[in-house]
């Protein structure tokens, strides 16, 4: 699938030592793999987030599931399935009432996305290597500010026990007179609800009646639940107060752009989807277009719009823009949200976006969320994977078969440990190798000093 013949070559980093956690803030209990990307084409990092990598920038890293503080599981919505719930509802019936009518929400907060880390390398522990490999442009954009993305319900102060007892100990009783003969007898519940019962079905009968005379237009033809795309399009009329318009631009990435006949018009690649607000950008989402999924790299948006939930909003629409995406590309039907952390609370919100599979650790093969829970309920670590006979059907068989990048000569790592007589790489080649799967290992170019 790669675009002219184009292969990936990365730098292997190891990860042997612990840093801080930006989950936990553990100082020294965070501990991934990693390795540089200078250049990867789309199917190969499918592949590799695949097997729990993901990229932040050209650093790509895989957190040693069994030994660091707060394990993080690859987590992927299946977007053709999805529907939305009660709180995405509220989350898009807030952005369109805010179109429509300018009603700006009183709450200063994210709902959707707590604690939504950017997935950047420095500010969530992921230790990236000793000395760029490349200069890595770390532009700003001006007036833009990283999601906070922190979930504190608002809710009324609860009137405390000594508040209610100031406002009833100062009322004088008065004496009991007996039973009102004026009212009528007190009656049994049951009895009551029996009456309840009848009215109700005599009112079904009515309304039955009424509407064979004058039906009334169903919510949908199939009667089926209102869509996603539905939802987002809401109540919006057709001169709302505001207009909010999506463009998108590739950009910078390890990923290589391509296209494929069977691929999506818009090709794959790393690409920047940006919100414009009546000419003004308040969001910029990077999303990355694999052959078989939308992977939501990260969000940042304009704070003075925190309290419309562009977090849960983004996720939304980039849920939407994968169905779309999908009507070209079949295989392409799956949103990947990046990692779900069980063990920080916070964390957990990505499971809301369902049905969702989390990634085994071990046997790389994905588990609906609902039967991962009740064992990362019990232990932050686990083989989500119940069939114990199970393994990595992509594990290293062959070193000799890795492929690396010598002298700028690709060679199979038999020629080259030939051609180095002595050299004692061999196990962090075997260890990336193990990492990376057997397949990747025969694509990927290792470079080698």
């Amino acid at each position: 699938m790669a675009a002219g013949g184009s292969l990936s070559i990365v730098e292997y980093f190891g990860g042997d030592d612990g840093y801080r956690c930006g989950y936990c803030k553990h100082e020294n209990g965070n501990f991934s793999h990693g390795m540089w990307s200078h250049t990867m084409t789309v199917q190969d990092y499918q592949d590799l987030i695949d097997r729990g990598w993901r990229r932040s920038g050209k650093y790509v890293y895989k957190p040693i599931m069994n030994k660091t503080c707060c394990p993080q599981y690859t987590i992927r919505c299946h977007a053709l399935n999805f529907h939305p719930s009660k709180t995405h509802k509220k989350t898009l019936k807030k952005v369109n009432r805010f179109l429509s009518k300018g009603e700006m929400p009183v709450e200063k907060h994210d709902e959707g996305h707590e604690g939504e880390p950017m997935d950047s390398v420095h500010e969530e522990g992921v230790q990236p290597p000793p000395q760029d490999p490349l200069k890595i442009d770390h532009s700003e954009v001006q007036d833009i500010s990283t999601s906070p993305d922190t979930d504190t319900t608002n809710s009324a102060a609860p009137t405390s026990p000594r508040d209610d007892a100031e406002k009833t100990t100062n009322v004088t009783p008065k004496p009991g007179k007996g039973a009102d003969p004026n009212r009528p007898l007190c009656r049994k519940a049951k009895d009551l609800r029996k009456e309840r019962r009848l009215q109700k079905e005599q009112q079904k009968q009515q309304e039955a009646v009424s509407s064979s005379v004058n039906p009334a237009p169903s919510k949908s033809a199939s009667n089926q639940p209102k869509s996603l795309e539905g939802f987002i399009t809401e109540s919006l009329p057709s001169d709302p107060l505001h207009r909010l318009e999506f463009k998108r631009f590739l950009c910078d990435s390890p990923l290589e752009a391509e296209t494929a006949p069977d691929g999506p018009d818009v090709g794959y690649g790393s690409f920047h989807q940006q919100y414009w607000l009546d000419g003004t950008i308040v969001a910029v989402g990077v999303l990355d277009i694999l052959p078989s999924c939308v992977s939501s790299v990260y969000l940042y948006y304009h704070p003075d719009f925190s309290s419309l939930s562009l977090g849960t909003y983004s996720a939304l629409r980039e849920i939407a823009f994968t169905r779309q995406l999908q009507q070209q590309s079949p295989k392409l039907s799956y949103y990947y949200l990046g990692f779900y952390v069980h063990s920080c609370p916070k964390m957990r919100y990505k499971g809301q976006y369902r049905p969702s599979d989390l990634l085994c650790p071990e046997t790389y093969t994905w588990v609906p969320i609902e039967r991962c829970i009740p064992r990362l309920d019990i232990s932050a670590y686990s083989r989500l994977n119940e069939n114990a006979q199970a393994g990595d059907a992509r594990a290293l068989k062959e070193l000799s078969r890795v492929l690396v990048l010598h002298r700028r000569t690709v060679m199979p790592y038999a020629a080259y440990a030939r051609k180095r007589k002595g050299s004692n790489d061999e196990k962090e080649v075997e260890q990336y190798a193990s990492l990376v799967g057997q397949t990747c290992a025969e694509r990927i170019l290792l470079y080698r000093a």
